[in-house]
């Protein structure tokens, strides 16, 4: 199966972001998000910092892999403009890629110019750590589609999908919902780590400690119940439209999803260390980066009566 230049592109700016997400995570797991002061976009005052600390390394490095990510979507969105007709599909997914790098840009500014960084404990810093990272997970999802139609996939179309269309949305929004939790859990284990499993474990059901700290008794079993469901609801889409593709892809997902609790079992266990934190981030992208694929199978084979996976093999070969 061979794709075209321009699916390579997109893919390739599909895994980069993942590796800037994962990156992003390491700025915030090692406190490096003040390493270049309230300044943004200079560093410390600078455009290029001199003999700077590792933390300014960390933050630097951080900003200068955002910026060619913000380069690539414009590269993304401006070939999707030339390759591809007024109206299509491809435009439309890169138009949305470039409207949310603008957003990712802009928030993760506004967390730099106002101090919500490194020890900032503010509530303010709270609330807008999960609307990064919910614009972070719309933001790959927009990547992927783009990704996935110039691959051959078929267009979305939202209606006459009857409940179990609705039953995926819920799905999807869980998924944001568990990504946004568990960002607010990292952050709490930044902020307010346990020097043992012991003190960790009282510190969840102390009503005294910070909400942060306190979330973690609930985002365990939000992950089991979701789990559960966003299986079931694969598992009753295949069996009734089977596809080969949403097939493995289910398999994939409902497999990866059981070792992501695993995981995260450990990551409690080992009191989230830096490198388990961004392991654990890692197979939470590509879980989600699956049900995104999983339900563009899902909202356009079902209305167009058709094989996606013979629909994409045609279109690449």
């Amino acid at each position: 199966m061979k794709l075209s230049r321009f699916a390579q592109y997109a893919w390739g700016v599909l895994f980069y972001n993942v590796l800037v997400i994962l990156w992003g995570a390491m700025v915030r797991a090692t406190g490096s998000g003040a390493g270049c002061g309230s300044h943004w976009p200079l560093c410390n005052g600078v455009v290029v910092p001199w003999s700077p600390a590792i933390e300014t390394m960390i933050e630097f490095s951080h900003r200068l892999s955002s910026g060619l990510a913000l380069l690539l979507v414009i590269g993304l969105i401006i070939w999707a403009f030339r390759a591809y007709p007024a109206g299509h599909v491809i435009r439309q997914g890169a138009g949305a890629a470039m409207l949310l790098m603008i957003v990712e840009s802009l928030v993760g500014a506004a967390l730099v110019l106002f101090g919500w960084v490194a020890g900032d404990t503010s509530t303010a810093r709270a609330i807008v750590v999960p609307i990064h990272l919910v614009n972070t997970f719309l933001l790959l999802a927009a990547i992927t589609l783009t990704a996935w139609w110039a691959s051959g996939g078929l267009p979305l179309r939202f209606k006459g999908h009857g409940w179990l269309g609705g039953a995926l949305w819920a799905g999807f929004i869980g998924m944001l919902i568990l990504g946004a939790s568990g960002g607010l859990i990292a952050l709490g284990d930044t902020l307010f780590p346990a020097a043992t499993f012991a003190e960790g474990w009282e510190q969840k059901f102390d009503p005294n400690a910070p909400f942060l700290v306190q979330l973690r008794a609930v985002h365990p079993l939000i992950a089991i119940l979701l789990g559960a469901y966003i299986a079931i609801i694969m598992n009753l889409y295949v069996n009734q439209s089977p596809d080969p593709l949403a097939k493995r892809l289910s398999q994939l997902f409902i497999g990866l999803y059981t070792a992501q609790l695993i995981v995260g079992s450990f990551n409690v266990v080992l009191l989230a260390p830096v490198w388990l934190q961004i392991f654990h981030l890692l197979v939470t992208d590509t879980l989600f980066i699956l049900l995104v694929l999983f339900m563009a199978i899902a909202f356009s084979q079902q209305s167009a009566g058709q094989s996606v996976s013979k629909s994409v093999g045609q279109s690449v070969s």
